[in-house]
């Protein structure tokens, strides 16, 4: 305890903060890439005008809130209030749409990645790149508004992610990490930055409208891992800690998307290593040996945080719906008069899941609170169907809902797999739908077809991530690669508990996943018979 105030108290902690869907979180790490203290604030997005989105004032109070918290938890713990760093590092839910005028105010309100309103512009892109845009990306949102003639396109004048946008106003500088930036607009994988030659192709294409920017002068630096991003203001700090405890000067690593972080915490940076991240979202990264044969809408190309290219397989629902039903067990728990704490009432019912029949008994489950791109869903409502005659129990309920929230993924990395031929020598899981010990693991494994590891610290995911690339940037030895520093300086070539794919689970989700996609059309049904 003694060694850890210590190491507080000299600025030799790291901190990494992650902006996710529901929540935002703080992890602060010591040398030995250990967590020594956290911070947390819940939030939710909203539905204002029909776009899904977070107001500045939401963003500003749920970091000083969650700052405020870790700060807390180091005066409870050690004794100490924090006032330097090491390093900081911010990342977010990835993709989406803030543009800023000459002043630096937001010109519209920020659009999520949830929002899928991008289609025509997301089509027209992919064509005219020959290369795969998907609705979310930052530039299908700017082509869609020059597309619909929204007035506030002319006078944009700074176009960047959620994780851009905190470092820029904590620093001042207008820089990304290419990992995030993979998500804004595709990247030459030899420059290691923005492809010039496509933006010059959307320049042509934008042209007619006369507006006084082009695409290179409005978007953000591109860093990749290690670089120096800059250094946190007097202002910065302020913002983070208005108590005004926290020290300027401390240096900030390149903001980095949720894609990348959870890369950092699986260690899955290296060629033909991969994860899956499941939590609000969910979505599967592929370190390719090679580029893949054609384009396909269901397959993003991104990046490591390094710059590799990455086969990303993006599913905007996950456990949403699954949390909802969760819930719901809870109230009954409570009003029963047998409450469960939380975790154990989801320990319970996951294990539950696994008496279920392996094809989940007929039952279907639709966990679409939003569109679903990779199955053609522009808009989503949640929809449980099953026949009659079907095998209404709740283990098989349960199984069909935890099938579910993997089920579009699983549509993504059949094309990935089963049509591009990608090998895989190491998936590893992290999020929320892992913490139940062989749950989660064993049913993505069956959708996969292959061993699903999870680490010890998987539980701790993205901001854990981004404090790891924060420390990369300061301790990195000369020459030292992002691979080689992960691999034998955090963890140490451990590759946690592995657990191979049971073949009656894979046959099972395989017939659950026939039977998924047949009945999509009530799906559909639903949205076209139930508007927003």
């Amino acid at each position: 305890m003694g060694d850890v105030k210590q190491m507080i108290e000299t600025g030799q902690a790291v901190l990494g903060i992650e902006f996710g869907s529901t929540r935002i979180k703080a992890v602060l790490i010591d040398p030995d890439h250990r967590p020594v203290a956290t911070g947390a604030h819940d939030w939710e997005n909203r539905l204002l005008d029909g776009i899904w989105t977070y107001s500045p004032g939401d963003v500003w109070e749920g970091l000083r809130d969650c700052y405020g918290k870790l700060k807390e938890d180091v005066k409870k713990r050690y004794g100490v209030t924090l006032s330097t760093l090491a390093a900081i590092g911010f990342s977010g839910m990835m993709h989406g749409y803030m543009a800023f005028d000459e002043n630096g105010e937001l010109l519209v309100p920020f659009r999520t990645w949830r929002n899928t309103m991008t289609g025509e512009a997301a089509a027209a892109l992919t064509e005219e790149f020959s290369f795969n845009i998907p609705q979310r990306w930052s530039i299908a949102h700017l082509y869609q508004a020059v597309l619909n003639g929204e007035e506030h396109v002319k006078d944009v004048r700074y176009l960047t992610t959620l994780a851009g946008y905190l470092h820029w106003k904590l620093t001042g500088k207008k820089v990304i990490g290419i990992g995030e930036a993979s998500g804004m607009f595709p990247i030459d994988g030899t420059a290691k930055d923005f492809n010039r030659g496509m933006i010059a192709k959307f320049d042509a294409l934008v042209e007619k409208n006369g507006y006084p920017w082009k695409l290179s002068d409005i978007l953000p630096e591109v860093l990749i891992a290690g670089e120096d991003a800059g250094t946190l203001t007097a202002e910065g700090a302020k913002l983070l800690d208005p108590e005004g405890a926290l020290a300027e000067g401390i240096p900030m690593c390149p903001p980095e998307g949720d894609a990348g972080t959870g890369m950092a915490a699986t260690n899955s940076v290296a060629v033909g290593t991969g994860n899956v991240s499941a939590g609000t979202s969910v979505f599967a990264m592929v370190v390719l040996k090679e580029e893949l044969l054609s384009v396909h809408e269901e397959l993003d190309m991104v990046t490591t945080p390094s710059g590799e290219a990455v086969a990303m397989v993006h599913c905007n629902n996950c456990t949403s719906d699954l949390n909802a039903w969760v819930n719901l067990f809870g109230e009954f728990a409570e009003i029963s008069g047998h409450p469960m704490e939380r975790d154990e009432l989801y320990g319970m019912l996951y294990r539950t899941a696994l008496s279920g029949e392996k094809d989940c008994g007929g039952l279907i489950a639709y966990n679409y609170f939003s569109g679903e791109p990779v199955t053609g869903l522009n808009e989503g409502r949640p929809l449980f169907v099953r026949m009659p005659d079907a095998g209404f129990t709740l283990a098989n309920f349960m199984r069909s809902h935890l099938y579910a929230s993997l089920a579009a993924l699983k549509v993504g990395l059949d094309i990935l797999f089963k049509e591009e031929h990608v090998s895989v020598e190491r998936i590893c899981g992290h999020g929320g739908l892992f913490k139940t010990k062989g749950v989660g693991q064993g049913i993505l494994a069956a959708a996969m077809n292959a061993p699903v590891a999870v680490m010890e610290t998987a539980g701790e995911g993205g901001p854990w991530g981004m404090a790891l690339l924060a420390a990369y940037m300061v301790r990195k030895g000369e020459n030292e690669t992002l691979e080689q520093y992960l691999d034998e300086k955090v963890f140490g070539g451990g590759e946690g508990s592995v657990m191979q794919p049971d073949p009656a689970d894979v046959a099972g989700f395989d017939a659950y996943i026939a039977a998924y996609k047949e009945a999509l059309a009530a799906e559909r049904a639903a949205v076209a018979s139930m508007p927003m």
